[in-house]
């Protein structure tokens, strides 16, 4: 791969790789591109992660690419049938064709001279370079590298089995065994239901509990839609649909947290019954969207806790022992086997090593504009998702954006775009505000959002689907230059 260009890179071949690759073959037919992989194949999340009942905690015709309608019948997935989507689409485009596997990038340096990234990579244990005039990052937000564990007390003691489900392997066999997931968020809600058909036992150990609601796995209207109309229109009623009630069910918990929490908690109390203690294990002390919410198809997990085969305890740990784990209320759990559901390793940029005319680049003194791209980098973009709503909606748009400016430049002659903060009166404020503790972990090094637009925020598909499709791209904040043909000059490095 030495010594080749394209016009685009895109990093990461999943669910948002996938994405980019279509919206440009659609958008920019006539720009090359190739898609760098570290892994050996497509699917980015959805092929790395394999512990039991790995599905998605969105719904289908949402994190579904737009312009690729989801026909099953269960809106809410489990993880082979999305991996399969993502490779179904990128084989019928052809975008496979253009993906490098193994192919881990290092790092990035821009030159202004040459209007280009040179683009390091490794395959095989040999380092080599790529150069791209643009680059788009699309490997998503967390390291592949591990989840994250936290310290245990005694752990060394422990004679079971620890595993973090992202290093989950078909080896691990939980049949017949004690199981305790330690993690009270959208893993751990997927694993315990899963788990407690085999196994002997299963707690869900937490120190906090999670707003938990339950949702039907296949949506009836959606299903019966499919039947009267078109594949593609069908589609498109149920996924604004389902934008539509998210938004609006977002917006009022932001504005009544009160009535939206005690709805919630009413909602559990019937799956479970008024002699269940709702109040300990499903009351969180925080509100609603302060961090996800967990979604259960077909309220799996209530089942799994009202068999007995499950149990959730809210409580602290104490220490690891040789056969289970003690708690500080003095209750011993024991187990077998003990599932570290405790959050992922969150990385800004792919945690890629970034350089513009020698200038390395902390990303956590950047600022995000539009949600995609980063005050004072040239020609890059990055695909991430929203935390309320799918991950895809937000990914669309910034691919049709990506095109957008990619035109605009083609036919303006300007070889580079560069985000410019020249507004005193932006402030800024961390990238996400969610009080997960795998999200505050990471904040500092993420790029920050400033407070008003187009430095902003807003966690808003309808807003968002304005600002990137319809608006102008000259808009006074993107700096365009370096014209095709005209002389320029390396930048002094910082």
């Amino acid at each position: 791969m030495a010594n080749e260009h394209f016009d685009v890179v895109i990093v990461g071949a999943g669910l948002s790789g996938i994405g980019a690759g279509y919206h440009l073959q659609t958008n920019c037919p006539d720009r090359s591109y190739v898609i760098l992989e570290g892994r050996e194949a497509i699917g980015g999340t959805w092929d790395l992660f394999r512990y039991p009942g790995i599905r998605s905690d969105s719904d289908m015709f949402t994190l579904g690419y737009a312009f690729k309608p989801w026909t099953q019948a269960k809106a809410i997935a489990d993880g082979p049938s999305i991996l399969n989507y993502v490779r179904e689409t990128a084989r019928e485009h052809g975008i496979d064709q253009h993906i490098r596997f193994n192919t881990q990038v290092k790092g990035a340096a821009w030159s202004t001279v040459d209007a280009a990234w040179t683009v390091e990579v490794e395959n095989d244990g040999k380092r080599n370079t790529v150069t791209a005039n643009f680059l788009f990052l699309c490997g998503g937000y967390y390291s592949y590298a591990g989840g994250y564990t936290p310290e245990f007390p005694g752990i060394e003691r422990f004679k079971g089995q620890l595993v973090h489900p992202q290093k989950w392997t078909p080896e691990i066999d939980h049949a017949g065994k004690k199981v305790v997931v330690i993690g009270s968020g959208a893993t751990a809600v997927t694993l315990v239901p899963e788990m407690a058909k085999t196994a002997a036992h299963v707690t869900m150990l937490q120190r906090s509990p999670t707003y938990v609601v339950a949702a039907p796995a296949e949506d009836k209207q959606a299903n019966w839609l499919r039947t009267k109309l078109p594949a593609k229109l069908a589609y498109a009623v149920t996924r604004w649909r389902k934008v539509l009630f998210g938004m609006v069910f977002y917006n009022y918990a932001r504005k009544q947290p009160a009535k939206v929490k005690a709805g919630i908690i009413d909602m559990v109390r019937q799956q479970m019954g008024p002699d269940y203690d709702v109040a300990t294990h499903f009351t969180p002390s925080y509100n609603p969207w302060d961090q996800r919410i967990c979604l259960v198809p077909d309220a799996d997990l209530f089942t799994a806790l009202k068999s007995g085969k499950a149990e959730v305890v809210t409580d602290h740990i104490e220490t690891f022992t040789e056969t289970g784990i003690q708690l500080k209320s003095g209750k011993v759990l024991e187990a077998d086997i003990v599932v570290s559901a405790t959050g992922l390793v969150l990385q800004a940029m792919n945690g890629l090593k970034l350089r513009v005319d020698g200038r390395a680049i902390d990303p956590g003194k950047t600022l995000s504009y539009k949600g995609m791209m980063y005050s004072d980098v040239p020609n890059l973009a990055s695909a991430f998702g929203y935390t309320n709503a799918s991950w895809t909606l937000k990914c669309d748009l910034t691919c049709e954006y990506v095109c957008r400016l990619l035109n605009h430049m083609k036919k303006t002659g300007n070889r580079q775009v560069t985000p410019r903060n020249n507004d005193p009166n932006i402030g800024e404020v961390p990238w996400l505000d969610f009080s997960s503790g795998y999200v505050q972990r990471a904040m500092a090094s993420f790029p920050k959002q400033g407070t008003k637009a187009p430095w902003k925020l807003h966690q808003n598909y309808a807003l968002d689907l304005m600002n990137l499709r319809f608006t102008k791209i000259e808009d006074g904040v993107l700096e365009f230059s370096n014209k095709a043909g005209a002389k320029t000059r390396r930048l002094e490095a910082a």
